[in-house]
């Protein structure tokens, strides 16, 4: 009973936080305040389903107390045998429903909920590693596609023979960053490049970066330390699309970062884009610190923390797919290369919690 007494009373103060913020998020000051309105509604939404487990939890609590009671109480045998009954299929329902709130009760990563930018770069092996960057990138856009996020290339460098060089994309939706962040890191392919002519397989790699998308009360800029050149887009084959300085090429003087954005026709379009792009990249300076900390507690993440680290190959002839942090093979590798990547990340989360669990006193 002490598991369920210190469970209940956790649940029982989050629930009286829970009615506390949803009294703030009608207060006049508080609307007023739109970076502490935006910071207490996400707090309410997060509190929202701990506190709708609970009342379910609770619900089963007093419920087996009922027919523990009954059981105690009842003379008659067929109403003590209905009892142990509704006693066991409750009991059962009671351990997973406890790992469900230990689990909803672990301090999440708060940029898990945000947008996130993807970026693709051709590594290792020429021609064929822009070939690889570019299935990647179909990859991702068809797995957006399953999940229902939306995805928009800010800025793309096309391989010789296709692919690319470097593609960036901004996604966005409901708990992007959360999923997609176990994709950062190295990925490495083993195939026979269409550029070979003796049949023998070459290895070849792309590397992947996901960031959480800053929003604007994360970070604020200066305008006297950025500096805008503005320039053609140029297309496919080099041509230039239009001859309008429509593309965008921003510099952060204080950190030396520099974003470009190309795919608008509008010069102010880019620019917005642009700003937030470096936005992101100026706040994941700072972030990366807590990354390389967590990185070197739990293995799921060791790709987070450290981009060069090979996280999964992709081979080819055997028609596999390995990631290397949690020693996973499946042989679907056409599926996966069709955006069927949900089942990898899915085993990935679950390695993470497992460890989140652990390392807690819950």
């Amino acid at each position: 009973m002490a598991q369920d007494n210190s469970l209940l009373e956790k649940l029982e103060s989050l629930k009286l936080r829970f009615e506390e913020v949803g009294q703030l998020i009608t207060d006049p000051s508080v609307l007023a305040d739109q970076k502490r309105y935006v910071k207490l509604n996400k707090e309410y939404r997060e509190l929202e389903e701990i506190v709708q487990v609970g009342k379910e939890y609770k619900n089963l609590i007093d419920n087996i107390e009922s027919a523990r009671a009954m059981l105690r109480e009842e003379e008659d045998e067929e109403m003590k045998a209905l009892a142990r009954q509704e006693i066991e299929e409750l009991e059962k329902k009671k351990p997973e429903m406890e790992e469900k709130i230990k689990m909803l009760l672990l301090p999440g990563d708060p940029e898990d909920s945000k947008n996130a930018v993807l970026e693709i770069r051709a590594g290792t092996g020429g021609d064929e590693a822009s070939i690889f960057a570019g299935d990647l990138f179909r990859m991702y856009t068809k797995f957006c596609e399953k999940k229902g996020w939306k995805y928009e290339v800010t800025h793309f460098s096309e391989g010789t023979v296709g692919g690319y060089k470097e593609v960036v994309m901004k996604v966005s939706g409901n708990g992007v960053y959360g999923v997609l962040k176990y994709e950062s890191g190295v990925h490495r392919v083993q195939r026979v490049p269409q550029t070979e002519t003796q049949g023998r397989v070459h290895t070849s790699a792309a590397s992947v970066a996901v960031l959480p998308e800053a929003e604007e009360f994360d970070i604020e800029l200066r305008p006297e330390d950025i500096r805008k050149d503005t320039y053609c887009s140029s297309g496919p084959g080099g041509q230039s699309v239009n001859t309008t300085y429509s593309a965008i090429r921003l510099t952060h003087i204080p950190t030396g970062i520099v974003v470009t954005c190309q795919d608008q026709k509008s010069q102010l379009k880019n620019l917005d884009k642009a700003m937030a792009e470096l936005r992101t990249r100026i706040y994941n300076l700072e972030y990366q610190k807590y990354l390389d900390e967590i990185a070197s507690k739990r293995k799921t993440m060791v790709s987070t923390g450290d981009r060069s680290a090979k996280i999964r190959t992709y081979n080819y002839p055997q028609g596999r797919v390995t990631d290397h942090r949690i020693n996973y093979t499946i042989y679907n590798l056409p599926a996966v290369m069709d955006g069927d990547i949900g089942g990898i990340i899915d085993k990935l989360q679950v390695e993470e919690n497992a460890e989140r669990l652990k390392a807690s006193e819950l």
